[in-house]
């Protein structure tokens, strides 16, 4: 259920939100492009121009929401280029305004990363390295873990309950290839001994940007537990040429703060299997909200539910020849020239 006050938000209680914690805005307030919350743009009195992000109602308990910027606040304090939001006077970086929660953060500037040269590989996996040895500096309390019973099966058993896929043939076609992914995910995990902790979760180039003191990382709104390969495969080439040189340009700067093992990359097919399951589901929840609507309006149709099927099964047919191949990720198969991680985003042009 979407609270009417989020998806009606106008500037008279997004500025007097900004008020109620001491800010004297001027006026101006810009929406920013985002789908999951929404986020504005403000100039205050003497030109200084904030952001102010007003949390999706029931997705997060502010326990959850806490528990990110503290995993922020660690990260700045150990120098990691993060946006942290701002705290208050009273150390307070949660506020509500009409039972909604939001926080102040600060405007970045940069330029938004299109595509990643050779140079920028080992300079970008030494920043996720750095905040992966973070991250396994201590354990989460509130957040979600990437497992299939927290993760991938609640997706699934979302779209199963909603009656989202009308024909139960392709019903019954859907759930079989996406448990067989997640099979797959908990094999890997247990064969190759694969350790979870904090990550960023939504790694990829949308929440990137360059300045000129390098690489930023943004939108920790997706933070949780899991294997750090989720952190990867979103921003490196998978099945793509040159694409073993370029990954092993960035694990030179990732292994100088963390340590990995390239038998983990045995991971990136079911994450991505269930990258699919997690993003029907993740509309499907927020189906009531306008602008999904009319940013998936072919989702929920026959011919949508079809190509996940298919999709779906062309990597359970890959995990069946992976399992017969000694080495499946260091090669390029026909599976891998198939798919890109554009496949994976339907913002990707955003």
């Amino acid at each position: 259920m979407h609270d009417a006050s989020f998806l009606s938000l106008n500037p008279d209680l997004i500025l007097s939100s900004v008020e109620s914690i001491g800010y004297i805005p001027t006026g101006r307030c810009v929406a920013l492009n985002s789908v999951e919350n929404r986020v504005f743009d403000i100039e205050i009195e003497g030109g200084e121009r904030i952001i102010v992000k007003f949390y999706r109602p029931n997705r997060w308990t502010k326990l959850q929401i806490q528990e990110e910027h503290d995993f922020l606040y660690e990260l700045k304090e150990a120098d990691i280029p993060v946006l942290a939001p701002i705290l208050d006077r009273q150390g307070n970086s949660l506020h509500e305004s009409q039972g909604l929660t939001f926080a102040i953060w600060p405007l970045r500037t940069g330029r938004i990363i299109e595509e990643l040269s050779e140079s920028d590989l080992p300079q970008l996996g030494r920043l996720i390295g750095r905040l992966h040895l973070v991250g396994k500096s201590k354990k989460t309390k509130y957040r979600s873990f990437l497992t299939v019973p927290d993760y991938a099966e609640k997706a699934l058993d979302l779209i199963l309950a909603g009656g989202w896929i009308s024909n139960a043939h392709l019903t019954d076609r859907y759930k079989k290839a996406a448990y067989f992914a997640f099979d797959r995910f908990e094999t890997v995990l247990k064969t190759k001994q694969i350790p979870f902790h904090r990550i960023h979760g939504d790694c990829h180039k949308g929440n990137l940007i360059r300045s000129e003191e390098g690489f930023s990382i943004l939108d920790f709104d997706d933070f949780l537990e899991g294997p750090v390969v989720q952190d990867f495969w979103m921003l490196l080439p998978f099945g793509e040429r040159r694409s073993e040189s370029e990954r092993e340009l960035f694990f030179e700067g990732y292994r100088e703060f963390s340590e990995f093992s390239l038998g983990w990359l045995d991971l990136i097919e079911p994450l991505r299997a269930i990258r699919y399951v997690y993003y029907a589901s993740w509309i499907a929840k927020r189906w009531e909200d306008p602008s999904f609507q009319n940013l998936f309006p072919h989702f929920g149709t026959d011919e949508y539910w079809s190509k996940e099927t298919m999709d779906l099964e062309s990597m359970a047919k890959g995990f069946q020849r992976e399992s017969e191949e000694e080495s499946p990720i260091a090669k390029t198969s026909e599976k891998e020239e198939e798919l890109s991680n554009k496949d994976f985003f339907w913002d990707w042009e955003n």
